[in-house]
């Protein structure tokens, strides 16, 4: 992404990639109710993967995208 990003929009960027982490958390937690979905968890962490990439991030921190790729196992 090279296009300048107000800081709403880079904002709403973190708050998306966030609904991955949380998403992420809850499979682990309970793998059952997601078992018919083989492929949630790659999915998510391959695009926080993609996310933690992108050039315009500022002070925001990246712990809990890194920390929820690693838990992923993936």
């Amino acid at each position: 992404m090279s296009e300048e990003l107000t800081p709403e929009q880079i904002a709403q960027h973190y708050s998306a990639a966030m609904d991955s982490v949380n998403l992420i958390n809850a499979v682990i937690a309970s793998p059952d109710d997601y078992a018919d979905d083989e492929t949630i968890l790659n999915r998510n962490a391959d695009h926080l993967r993609l996310v933690v990439e992108w050039d315009f991030w500022t002070t925001e921190d990246m712990t809990p995208f890194t920390d929820a790729i690693t838990a992923s196992g993936v």
